[in-house]
């Protein structure tokens, strides 16, 4: 019986890298999982020393974690969260169905019928206007 090769427990390690990647999303396991993948070819391909594995490692690793977590939090952050539930519905235009004040009436908002007030006390809107939703209280939607 043998000894294992040394790619072989980098190859070990990449896998253990990737268990904790898979349980807690950190992407920074997969990183040192790259980096151990890195090491195993230095060693099996190009013959490496230990030396030579563990720098291989360690750059592989950091040049990772410094070059993807900054392009990852970037993209995070450009990327605007979408609206959802009532929140969808806040400066969509609606159909008056029954008159709206400042008491209440009805409105077509996204295909169903929504109870509805206006923003200003004074403000009345007939049947067959359009309005602009600038909020949800409860069920209701508030109009202008």
């Amino acid at each position: 019986m043998g000894s294992v090769e040394p790619w072989v427990w980098w190859l070990i390690a990449a896998v253990g890298l990737g268990i904790p990647l898979v349980m807690t999303a950190m992407p920074e396991f997969g990183m040192f999982s790259v980096g151990a993948v890195a090491a195993a070819v230095t060693q099996a391909f190009f013959g490496g020393g230990i030396v030579a594995q563990v720098l291989v490692f360690v750059i592989v690793s950091v040049a990772l974690t410094a070059v993807v977590r900054p392009l990852a939090a970037r993209s995070r952050a450009r990327t605007p969260l979408a609206a959802t539930g009532v929140d969808a519905l806040t400066g969509r235009q609606a159909l008056v169905l029954e008159r709206v004040d400042s008491q209440g009436g009805r409105i077509k908002l996204a295909g169903e019928v929504w109870s509805a007030r206006t923003l200003d006390a004074g403000q009345v809107y007939e049947k067959g206007q359009q309005v602009d939703v600038v909020e949800i209280d409860g069920a209701t939607a508030v109009v202008i």
